[in-house]
């Protein structure tokens, strides 16, 4: 116990370093703004701490909100040197501008954190602390299915890797590079002249170049960015062009456990959600069920435009269980899965299966363990009644923690520490996992 609470004592701290006031920024050093769903993980640690902060933090998220309703992925700290110029969101009508911010999204889990948060309270402050969220919540939602579900079915669209969380994972790197690649950077390929160009990333003194992305993978991220600043990031000029569009697995499952959440929340205010949100939200569940493979026995995100599934194996897969809506049956062969010898590792779980021709174990998302996809499965488990299984990813989550300290991701192989140190999910969601 007396380590246990080390453990947590070195992720406040964690914390309490990474405060800058309102939110908390990831990392000191390499992301020093504040992130949509780094906020959220955070805040579920730190209603541990101090519940009045975790409030704080989920509170600032809702000043980068824009008129739409889409909350962006980034929101850039006040005069700190930025990359905000590749978005220019302030292009935009219904970007704020008062406040510098990305003009994509990123997982939905505010809702989680705001129920997270709520569940510390007496019933009276809880609901003052729903009531003070629940309109912008509701127009995050109405954006969601408004602009990024054009077919009606209840599957959202993401148009940016950055969106799902998971930037550099292999379903939408393999997309990437088979359609979405301009030329030039096809030329710097054939070159090979992304070593010169890997010389002037801003991220060369931080990251080591086998933990980082791909510096090819890197300038096809920057050119979608680009592409979607010239359209002014209106939905309808997005679609209008084969553009890459992705039906997002780990982004969809997330937003149904969402949609179930909000759901409670208006519950509980005994508050109505707009009728065509409501039938937009109850057709999410069935919906997820259009990227299940049958002959794979496993979930795979989707191309928009066709409607092919993107065959590539990683982390996502499993995700479905956070969502909570599957069926045991499909529970049960998503854990038959994650029992199988590619996923087997370590310190589990990898985000890539060693199988994998992406499987790198410390590059980004091609293999690395991450606390918050842990975190997510972990809670999904739970919720089938997988609880050994669920301790198990907990408990070597925290053995992680305890041996190297709150890194950004860990190698699944050998627990070795990697990306940067002092990062704020991991601490928090540490701390949640004691807890628990």
């Amino acid at each position: 116990m007396d380590g246990q609470n080390k453990v947590a004592d070195a992720c406040a701290e964690v914390l309490k370093r990474n405060d800058l006031g309102a939110w908390t920024r990831p990392a000191p050093n390499l992301y020093p703004h504040q992130w949509l769903w780094d906020s959220c993980f955070i805040a579920i640690g730190l209603r541990h701490v101090d519940i009045g902060r975790a409030q704080k933090e989920i509170k600032s998220l809702f000043r980068g909100q824009w008129k739409n309703g889409m909350i962006p992925n980034i929101i850039y700290g006040s005069g700190k040197k930025t990359t905000d110029d590749i978005w220019n969101s302030r292009s935009s009508r219904q970007a704020p501008h008062n406040i510098r911010t990305s003009g994509i999204t990123q997982p939905p889990m505010i809702a989680e954190a705001v129920v997270k948060i709520g569940e510390k309270m007496t019933k009276k402050a809880r609901r003052q602390w729903y009531s003070s969220v629940f309109d912008d919540l509701v127009a995050y939602h109405e954006w969601l299915y408004r602009e990024r579900d054009p077919h009606n079915e209840g599957l959202v669209v993401l148009v940016h890797p950055w969106e799902c969380g998971l930037d550099n994972n292999p379903g939408w790197m393999s997309e990437m590079h088979l359609n979405h690649l301009p030329l030039w950077i096809r030329i710097v390929r054939s070159l090979k002249l992304q070593h010169v160009i890997a010389l002037l990333r801003r991220d060369s003194g931080i990251w080591k170049s086998h933990e980082r992305i791909d510096t090819i993978d890197a300038l096809g991220l920057f050119s979608i960015a680009r592409r979607l600043r010239r359209k002014k990031y209106e939905t309808r000029l997005i679609f209008r062009r084969s553009h890459l569009a992705v039906e997002d697995l780990a982004f969809n499952s997330i937003l149904v456990r969402a949609n179930t959440l909000l759901h409670e929340i208006s519950k509980e205010l005994n508050r109505e959600l707009p009728g065509w949100l409501h039938e937009r939200m109850k057709k999410a569940p069935h919906a997820l069920e259009l990227l299940w493979h049958e002959t794979r026995a496993q979930y795979f995100s989707r191309n928009f435009v066709t409607f092919e599934p993107i065959n590539e194996s990683s982390i996502m897969t499993f995700m479905p269980l956070y969502a909570g809506t599957i069926t045991k049956a499909r529970a049960a062969n998503l854990v038959e899965l994650l029992h199988a010898q590619q996923w087997h590792t370590t310190y589990p779980v990898p985000s890539v299966p060693k199988s994998s021709p992406y499987f790198q174990p410390k590059r980004y998302w091609q293999g690395p363990t991450w606390i918050n996809t842990n975190w997510l499965i972990a809670d999904g488990l739970e919720r089938y009644g997988y609880h050994a299984e669920a301790e198990h990813i907990r408990q070597r989550s925290i053995e992680l923690v305890e041996k190297h300290g709150s890194y950004e991701y860990f190698s699944p192989l050998d627990g070795s520490p990697a990306g940067t140190n002092n990062f704020s999910w991991t601490a928090a969601l540490t701390i949640d996992f004691l807890n628990q």
